[in-house]
């Protein structure tokens, strides 16, 4: 596969994680951790039938357990992480946080073999997140030292999800269906963690069912496979930069079904955005 096509592959994350507020608001009042195991269960079932379709399950048997070991804790780790900082701080300030691992994955490549990091790469990263923070903040009134936790595991879960994007391109010759396994793990994991922590409450209703569904094909599902052969094989810089637009399309997809209303701030947020992501493609086209 081409480096341009496994980008293209890897931007189909990008689409797909923009449906996960919409899809997770209909969820509702499915607790987070239990929603994951659901999900990821679905996840690894998708790619299971793929794997026996395609005649990929073969390939798991020469996979290193150390692989199966870093591919879960980059899955599981990052949402159980994300879902403790959302606990311990609020939503918006939290969220912002998470959200740096797109600048981090643009940061973390110019330390792997044959990628060169250029000026563009940054600006449009750093104009990303200028973006996102628009949208993710909101009204949010700052930070609060009486969140510090929350704050920290929040910086945790982006370090996490960085590391484990960066470090799978150590491991391209690793097939990506080794994915099955990590999300199947995962699944396992978190069903575990909300055994302990949280309170069952299943879907409501064929609308719930029907999104949770969504959620395990697609956002929390097809998303990781399609995001380990854009950044085994891909632009990493270009996807880093571009990953800042999920926010931006979740939020315009939340307008779309009326759950939120456009303001001047998402427009604003969408130039940013935009701007960065031509910045981090023409530094990208410098680099070919």
């Amino acid at each position: 596969m081409t480096r341009s096509r496994a980008t293209f592959v890897g931007f189909i994350a990008i689409l797909l994680w923009s449906l996960l507020a919409l899809f997770t608001v209909g969820s509702a009042p499915t607790p987070p951790l239990l929603l994951n195991a659901i999900c990821f269960a679905i996840g690894g079932a998708l790619g299971v039938v793929w794997g026996v379709r395609t005649g990929n399950l073969k390939s798991l048997r020469s996979v290193p357990w150390t692989v199966y070991l870093f591919g879960t804790v980059g899955l599981f780790g990052y949402h159980a992480l994300y879902f403790s900082a959302l606990r311990n701080a609020p939503a918006a300030e939290a969220g912002l946080i998470a959200y740096l691992w797109p600048l981090l994955i643009v940061l973390l490549s110019g330390l792997l073999p044959g990628e060169r990091l250029r000026a563009g790469h940054l600006i449009g990263a750093c104009l990303g997140l200028g973006g996102a923070s628009l949208i993710i903040s909101g009204g949010a009134t700052g930070f609060d030292p009486a969140h510090t936790k929350g704050y920290l595991l929040a910086l945790a879960c982006a370090f996490t999800w960085s590391t484990y994007s960066v470090g799978s391109r150590r491991f391209g010759d690793v097939p990506t269906a080794s994915v099955i396994v990590f999300c199947l793990a995962s699944s396992v994991l978190s069903l575990g963690l909300h055994l302990a922590v949280e309170t069952t409450a299943w879907p409501q209703g064929v609308l719930g069912w029907a999104a949770t569904a969504a959620l395990g094909l697609g956002p929390v599902g097809l998303a990781f496979y399609v995001w380990d052969i854009g950044v085994k094989h891909g632009d990493i810089q270009l996807l880093g930069t571009a990953s800042y637009a999920a926010p931006l399309l979740s939020t315009l997809a939340l307008v779309a079904a009326g759950v939120a209303a456009p303001t001047w701030s998402l427009a604003l947020a969408a130039l940013m955005i935009t701007a960065g992501a031509v910045c981090a493609a023409l530094a990208s086209m410098k680099s070919n």
